[in-house]
């Protein structure tokens, strides 16, 4: 594969995992946009475990803490670290399970359309909107109940539908939950990391049984790409809620999902849009 694909496919995957508009989303409209062959789901989640690595190291306290917290728990001693660590496994089951049904079943690949994306990008968009305008401030991330880890969760399920936004969906209940929007993105982007590495890790396999050796290389050059592009994003996206909301991702989320709907319908011949990665 070209190394510009490649870089393409890193910056994008890079810059949008931690914004709420759809990085799976975008990584499939880049084919369809630039006219290059589909880059398929291998190289999709090795752009996602260069970002996996960028979530590692910039939160690399709640990395510690989780730890930390496992290590004391034998001990009987109770701690936030492994509380944090408890919710995220239970926020993470859902999507492991209805994850490894949608791929054995090939339904991902059957996902990976411009009208599917187009809808998804809108309609999530607008309900992100909602959520972060009319529903409370009145949490942190600290005072997470286990119902409320489980909804999130429950939500993240969503975001197998290209064009939903993983972290875009995961924001959105946890700001329907109240909590703030830094914790909402705090554990949003905590929340992928067993999610990426399991997906990592079937793909992994999966190019080891192959052995092929191009794709395996395409593949960590990807990874690497992202991880630096990544770092960067998620320290822009967390000093942007500072002092900011999410309505600029809102706009451009409603704006991208009524462009692509409309070439869909007007202007591209829907034939080959129907099945876009098969």
């Amino acid at each position: 594969m070209p190394l510009l694909q490649l870089f393409v496919l890193a910056a994008v995957q890079g810059i949008t995992e931690f914004l709420p508009v759809s990085s799976s989303g975008h990584l499939v409209l880049v084919p369809a946009v630039t006219g290059w062959p589909d880059q398929t789901l291998i190289i999709d989640t090795a752009v996602h475990v260069g970002t996996l690595g960028a979530v590692l190291i910039y939160f690399w306290r709640d990395m510690g803490s989780m730890l930390s917290g496992l290590w004391r728990l034998p001990r009987g001693r109770e701690n936030p670290g492994a509380r944090l660590f408890g919710l995220l496994v239970l926020a993470t089951i859902p999507v492991v399970i209805v994850g490894g049904l949608v791929s054995y079943f090939g339904v991902d690949e059957a996902l990976r359309s411009v009208q599917v994306i187009g809808w998804t990008t809108l309609g999530f968009g607008i309900v992100l909107f909602l959520a972060d305008r009319f529903f409370m401030t009145i949490r942190r991330l600290e005072q997470m109940p286990v119902s409320g880890a489980i909804a999130i969760g429950l939500a993240q399920v969503l975001a197998l539908v290209p064009g939903t936004s993983r972290s875009g969906i995961t924001m959105t209940a946890a700001r329907v939950l109240g909590f703030e929007r830094r914790d909402a993105a705090r554990f949003s982007m905590l929340m992928s990391i067993p999610a990426i590495a399991a997906a990592g890790v079937l793909k992994g396999v999966e190019l080891y049984r192959e052995g092929n050796a191009q794709m395996t290389g395409d593949a960590v050059i990807a990874a690497m790409l992202s991880f630096g592009i990544a770092i960067v994003s998620i320290a822009a996206l967390m000093a942007w809620l500072r002092r900011a909301n999410f309505t600029p991702f809102v706009v451009y989320r409603i704006g991208l999902g009524v462009g692509l709907l409309v070439w869909v319908y007007f202007f591209r011949d829907p034939a080959p849009v129907a099945l876009l990665g098969g």
